[in-house]
């Protein structure tokens, strides 16, 4: 009985590392479509900002100020916008936003 358990158990297990592995890809590609579509122009494809996105005040991902900053802080200020920044609530999805936000943090590295 201990057999099957552990290997029930163990069968869940691959099968969930099998489904994550599967999604990372998607992932992946969906939040790199939104950040070019909606972020790229000011961030730059790498985060570190493009000269019209600095002058805008568009922040290096990559700085120790926005490194500081907690996920939920990057999620407010991409769902309500700041300064020259636009809200994207309503036009993006809360998935989607919170797949950005890991993507953001990606680029910072």
């Amino acid at each position: 009985m201990k057999y099957l358990s552990f290997r029930t158990a163990l069968l869940a297990l691959l099968a969930c590392g099998l489904i994550a592995a599967c999604a990372s890809p998607a992932f992946a590609d969906d939040a790199a479509a939104t950040y070019k579509s909606k972020c790229t122009i000011c961030h730059g494809p790498d985060g570190k900002g493009t000269a019209v996105g600095t002058k805008m005040g568009a922040h290096d991902f990559a700085s120790p100020e926005v490194k500081a900053e907690t996920d939920a802080q990057l999620t407010d200020v991409i769902t309500k916008g700041k300064g020259k920044m636009p809200a994207y609530s309503g036009k993006l999805k809360d998935t989607d936003i919170k797949d950005l936000v890991i993507y953001i943090r990606g680029l910072a590295k």
